[in-house]
């Protein structure tokens, strides 16, 4: 086994910076040391944004994307290192998911992309990055994604009260932790996304402090019940979306028939969306008894409240009251898969992504010792 001290690092769909988390891993551990979040520069969180919602672009400028993503990581690893006095002696390896720029898991051709050059981070720390963790998944017949369920049985799971963790990203994604069945889990659909997308659209403001402007609004059913008629909600899984799908542009489709209406109610509606989509999911699944939640949404009160109203006699708590920050459980999972893969041990589950077989999964990017920084 590959023991030793791991840095994982996660920019998720939300764009809200990059989460870096320092653990000591084995076997048995995962012991958390510390965390740094660093930010992202607004020109870069727009490209994202562009490559999202379909904007062409040319591939000088996605490599370029890619190098400034990569040297990006690189500064936000230095940093935390540099805090905690390390050098690259220290660290066994960096986990770096990379920024997903798309995700087209169904089709003749299923794929994703997450960029953000793993060799920039390299050459610039010293220290071995695995990276490109959907891809095997995919190769398999797997959706790629989640990812995280496997993380959460081995840190959350108990033996006998029945568990859900609930990951509030820009998309939300559940991991089923039932005693004595197969570990399940899936995307149910758009998390901070929307909310963060109108907010940023309507009053240039990254995210909705303490759920302020939602709670000033009222919830439209009509708009609400016609965004609950996509079709991705219904899906079965194994099932895993993103913001190609769940972008600003879908969201323009939605509220095309229904003009005039006040910022705060579709920011309302929006936020009652993913209460109740989540809320479904949860239920259709079988229920339980403590709905775990950790990720940026778990911070957002008014979802927290509605979670609650709409799980009569579901525990609804977050990962911190088990230890764990919600903040950086993301950031985490990916140090503990980067473990996984250095240390040749299955990353992936196919009872969740719906792939044929468990894999090692992750591209090994070794540290140069004749080329130190």
């Amino acid at each position: 086994m590959k023991s030793g001290r791991y840095i994982g690092v996660m920019s998720g769909t939300s764009l809200d910076g990059i989460d870096v988390v320092l653990a000591a891993i084995d076997e048995h551990l995962v012991a958390q040391q510390a965390s740094y979040s660093h930010p992202i520069p607004l020109d870069i969180k727009n490209a994202i944004l562009a490559i999202c919602q379909g904007q062409q672009l040319t591939l000088s400028q996605l490599g370029q994307l890619d190098n400034r993503l990569g040297k990006l990581f690189a500064e936000a690893v230095q940093t935390l290192m540099n805090e905690q006095g390390l050098t690259y002696t220290d660290i066994t390896a960096i986990g770096c998911h990379g920024q997903t720029v798309w995700h087209e898991p169904q089709g003749d051709a299923p794929h994703t992309m997450q960029i953000g050059d793993n060799n920039q981070i390299v050459a610039r720390t010293g220290v071995t990055v695995v990276g490109d963790f959907r891809r095997r998944d995919m190769a398999l017949g797997g959706q790629g994604a989640p990812l995280v369920p496997a993380f959460h049985h081995a840190l959350l799971a108990h033996p006998t009260e029945h568990r859900m963790v609930l990951n509030i990203g820009g998309i939300a994604n559940l991991s089923l932790l039932i005693p004595e069945q197969p570990i399940r889990g899936f995307d149910t659909g758009p998390g901070n996304m929307l909310i963060d997308a109108w907010i940023w659209r309507q009053r240039g403001k990254a995210y909705d402090k303490d759920a302020e402007w939602a709670s000033s609004g009222k919830v439209i059913i009509p708009l609400l019940q016609q965004m609950l008629s996509d079709p991705y909600f219904a899906m079965p899984a194994p099932k895993s979306t993103g913001r190609e799908y769940f972008n600003y542009g879908w969201l323009e489709r939605q509220l095309a028939a229904f003009p005039g209406l006040a910022g705060e109610d579709v920011q309302a509606t929006l936020t009652e969306l993913t209460a109740v989509t989540i809320s479904e999911q949860v239920l259709l699944s079988g229920g339980c008894e403590r709905l775990m939640v950790c990720g940026g949404g778990s911070r957002n009160p008014l979802l927290m409240a509605r979670l609650g109203g709409l799980l009569p006699g579901i525990e609804v708590t977050t990962t911190d009251d088990a230890g764990i920050s919600g903040d950086d459980m993301e950031a985490l999972a990916f140090a503990w898969l980067a473990y996984r893969t250095m240390s040749g041990l299955p990353g992936n589950l196919p009872s969740v992504t719906g792939a044929t077989a468990a894999s090692v999964i992750g591209a090994i990017f070794p540290a140069n010792p004749l080329h130190l920084p």
